[in-house]
């Protein structure tokens, strides 16, 4: 144990706390019409959504046409390339929910996080086989690389 003083400490502390006014620790704030908050809110709103909306159309877009990948995903540089595209879609997932999530649009976010799981689902379908965690097809061979 410490042969400090806590009570002699604590007195300090409060005849320190004691000397500054009140008006030195909460400052007032400056007051600004209702019609210029408002307003200012209406144009923080309208820009911030179009945004939101805007990352959120073209993380969609790249979700539907990895259905559509026109080249092969069973090996080599084809399959590095899809993969390389998957990453990007749940990158672009993560990076709409959390947009979507500081401007508080539920039906956004909700797609977001959709598109973070259509994402590791297209992944996990190429990955797995290829890692000997499912059984591996045709299409899903067990090897990386075309040989």
């Amino acid at each position: 144990m410490t042969d400090r003083n806590w009570d002699a400490e604590l007195q300090k502390i409060d005849r320190a706390m004691e000397t500054v006014s009140d008006e030195a620790m909460f400052p007032a704030k400056v007051a600004t019409s209702p019609e210029a908050k408002s307003a200012a809110a209406t144009a923080q709103r309208t820009t911030s959504t179009l945004g939101v909306f805007a990352r959120l159309t073209l993380a969609v877009v790249l979700g539907i046409s990895m259905v559509f990948w026109p080249y092969s995903t069973r090996c080599g540089v084809g399959l590095a390339a899809y993969l390389g595209a998957v990453g990007t879609l749940i990158t672009a997932g993560v990076w709409s929910a959390i947009w979507t999530w500081r401007h508080r649009t539920a039906k956004g976010h909700t797609l977001a996080l959709l598109l973070i799981l259509w994402g590791l689902v297209l992944g996990t379908v190429d990955v797995l086989p290829r890692t000997g965690y499912a059984v591996p097809t045709a299409n899903h061979p067990v090897h990386w690389t075309c040989s």
